[in-house]
């Protein structure tokens, strides 16, 4: 494994076309740091691990080298496992929010965070946004790039946890649709802190998140990984933000198959300073 990580290292590095002082800066480390890692002289801080492997948008397990039995992670991993679109060919309303927020006259970055089949980042991508996207199911992502590839529209796709995945670029836009729930309680300020702080002055978040409520019963396709937000949560982490837009609305479902009923916050905020 020690000797992959070395491989690794220089495989990623160079396929970005990153020298080792620019890597080093990016990280904070020296360049002779870099290139001791790279000769398998010395190993990074466990610290550095997660930015090293965001700035090569990969997991940490495949900077490392790990070869894991493949196990299933969600059950969204069953669902694309169809030629068909789980989701459909629709698209979040939040998604025209963005176009109406932040129309790209100039270029624009924008993160698609848990993208899915891909269907809101080739939206984005059609409307001439450049666009990144990930999420934990690599089948999903498959479908995205095959969506892409119809579309004739770039996309990069990549396979990432939200829970371990740390922002290594500056985006005008992140956009996440019914993925927050994958983030327990107590990570969720640091996720925030590190989406705001990679988010560029003017630019823009927007989110939702499935809201606990005792009179709703528990959805029928809810996973154990899930966690309920409380109504107003996701607001608070706004508080030094410009809210353009928020609203806690319930509404009926049927992704399971089964009628269900969702409530659910949104939040549109711009980064003023």
């Amino acid at each position: 494994m020690d000797n992959e990580f070395r491989i690794n290292l220089l495989k990623y590095r160079k396929a970005i076309n990153l020298t080792q002082e620019q890597l080093a800066k990016k990280i904070g480390v020296s360049f002779q740091a870099v290139s001791k890692w790279e000769n398998g002289l010395a190993y990074p801080d466990i610290e550095l691990l997660p930015p090293l492997a965001s700035i090569f948008q990969i997991s940490i397990d495949m900077l490392l080298g790990y070869r894991v039995q493949k196990i299933k992670i969600t059950e969204y991993e069953d669902h694309y496992q169809s030629e068909t679109y789980y989701w459909g060919n629709q698209v979040w309303d939040g998604c025209y929010e963005v176009l109406k927020k932040m129309p790209p006259v100039r270029p624009l970055t924008l993160l698609d965070i848990g993208c899915g089949e891909g269907q809101a980042s080739v939206f984005f991508a059609k409307n001439g946004y450049k666009v990144s996207a990930f999420d934990i199911a690599q089948n999903g992502i498959d479908k995205g790039i095959k969506l892409a590839q119809i579309s004739n529209v770039s996309v990069n796709f990549f396979n990432a946890n939200i829970l371990d995945y740390q922002l290594g670029n500056n985006f005008d836009i992140v956009y996440g649709s019914g993925v927050l729930q994958y983030i327990p309680l107590e990570f969720r300020g640091k996720f925030f802190e590190n989406i705001q702080s990679h988010t560029n002055v003017g630019g823009i978040n927007i989110f939702n998140v499935f809201v606990e409520k005792s009179f709703l019963p528990t959805p029928p396709d809810w996973e154990l990984t899930e966690s309920f937000w409380k109504s107003g949560e996701l607001f608070r982490f706004y508080k030094d933000w410009q809210i353009d837009f928020m609203e806690e609305k319930i509404f009926d479902c049927h992704s399971s198959g089964v009628p269900h009923k969702h409530c659910m916050d949104t939040i549109l905020a711009t980064k003023v300073c």
